[in-house]
């Protein structure tokens, strides 16, 4: 059986550490990119079983990432969390529209990432 690819996606190699040791024990492959562009290249080269995005990166934000990648109907139900620092209502509207199957406020916790991980992949 192959191994579940997750997808990381945040302009902050702060976060994307933080991901990395937060998952670094499940039998997951972790793919990273670094901004919304680069996140819908690497989804559909590789594609992803779950994607954590962030919304404010340059390029392209993940907002328009998220609603670019479910046009593809291969993405059609694949689980995109938005995680951004931006929960205000209207920003959490916005992620939903754009797509987004969670929308998960940083600072995020261990507990709370691991969770996501083991309800969408089922580990």
């Amino acid at each position: 059986m192959s191994r579940k690819k997750i997808l990381l996606v945040d302009d902050s190699n702060t976060v994307l550490m933080m991901h990395r040791m937060v998952l670094h024990g499940l039998n997951h492959e972790l793919l990273f990119a670094r901004d919304g562009c680069e996140a819908v290249e690497k989804a559909v080269a590789e594609k992803p079983d779950l994607i954590f995005m962030d919304v404010m990166m340059p390029k392209k934000t993940g907002l328009d990432a998220c609603r670019e990648l479910r046009t593809h109907e291969e993405f059609a139900k694949t689980p995109i969390l938005l995680v951004t620092t931006r929960g205000e209502p209207q920003n959490v509207e916005a992620g939903f529209e754009a797509g987004c199957t969670e929308y998960v406020t940083k600072p995020f916790d261990s507990a709370q990432i691991l969770s996501k991980v083991r309800h969408y992949l089922g580990d």
